[in-house]
């Protein structure tokens, strides 16, 4: 029961979150997730030795302990609320794939870029681009902010948005907070420093497994939603044959180089964490200079990506469900 109606739950969570965006006056799920991978970390830390052997095993029980935690709660709750009454269930799983899901939010938080931009106040542009991105903000241009706030609506697109709605379509809200677990995993422990290097490796890796369908069909749909946009589909997809791999991580340059062709810009190139400079490639090619304007573009290809991406997974469940008789 929970699986056969799981895809319709899915898309009554995605009108809310167009509606709604992320529920503010509830706490998120994935704050909770936080909460549980600090904690578990901390045990994990006093249980396990410093070095690599030993913080590499701890990393590996933290994945264990939060994607299985992430999947029984969930699971339990529905199950229970299946079996007690239909609609119940259906209503939880609706309210749970509405939170797993962050296109509101994700056009929001870099609308209050846009927003300051626009209006000249480029310090207060840096402070809300810091809130979306993990680079270093403070002395960035215009055009850095700019291109930071469009390269993380392209980012965010695959593993924020597609990518919850992937495996949501797949097995219903329970998949969505697995999927869910591990990605805020990644962006918690998932990091190449003195802390992280090893500890995180086992998060990391997962991240990069989960993520690595997701990423390929958002570039390819979003290549085809640029098209209906009337934007520059065919260098979206020039740029995404040149550029895909210009990343540290196999999945994230996908649709940051659709972005960068559809809109004719160049993104990525060197970056500052941490007070370090980091050495990148550019994604895309310098047809013209980036404007604020493109971050608005960015959220008009974000959402027909969203929507494409919805339409064809759906009708893919339900015709596998008639196949399968179901």
């Amino acid at each position: 029961m929970m699986l056969k109606y799981s895809w319709a739950a899915v898309l009554c969570g995605l009108v809310l979150d167009l509606l709604l965006g992320d529920p503010r006056w509830l706490y998120h799920p994935v704050r909770i997730i936080g909460k549980g991978i600090s904690f578990f970390e901390r045990i994990l830390r006093n249980i396990f030795p410093a070095g690599r052997k030993g913080e590499r095993i701890a990393g590996v029980l933290l994945v264990i302990l939060i994607v299985g935690c992430s999947v029984l709660v969930p699971a339990v709750i529905l199950w229970l609320a299946y079996g007690y009454q239909f609609w119940l269930g259906f209503v939880l799983e609706t309210f749970f794939c509405y939170q797993l899901l962050a296109a509101k939010s994700l056009q929001a938080e870099s609308k209050k870029v846009y927003d300051a931009l626009k209006t000249g106040d480029l310090e207060q542009g840096r402070y809300a681009v810091s809130m979306i991105v993990g680079r270093d903000t403070q002395n960035l241009s215009t055009e850095g902010v700019t291109k930071a706030a469009v390269e993380t609506v392209a980012e965010n697109t695959s593993d924020g948005i597609i990518a919850p709605l992937f495996y949501m379509m797949i097995g219903g809200a329970v998949l969505g907070f697995a999927y869910k677990a591990v990605n805020t995993m990644d962006s918690m422990v998932g990091y190449k420093n003195d802390r992280y290097q090893y500890f995180g490796t086992a998060a990391a890796r997962l991240d990069d497994v989960l993520n690595y369908l997701p990423a390929r069909i958002s570039a390819w749909v979003m290549i085809g939603a640029a098209a209906i946009l009337r934007m520059d589909g065919k260098n979206a997809l020039k740029i995404y044959r040149r550029d895909h791999a210009k990343h540290a991580s196999p999945n994230s340059a996908h649709t940051e180089a659709v972005m960068a062709g559809a809109l004719q810009v160049q993104l990525a190139g060197d970056a500052w964490y941490f007070g370090k400079l980091h050495k990148k490639p550019f994604i895309g090619d310098d047809i013209r200079m980036i404007s604020i304007e493109d971050i608005c573009r960015s959220h008009r290809l974000m959402y027909a990506t969203e929507f494409l991406c919805a339409v064809i997974f759906a009708a893919f469940r339900i015709l596998v469900l008639k196949l399968a008789g179901i």
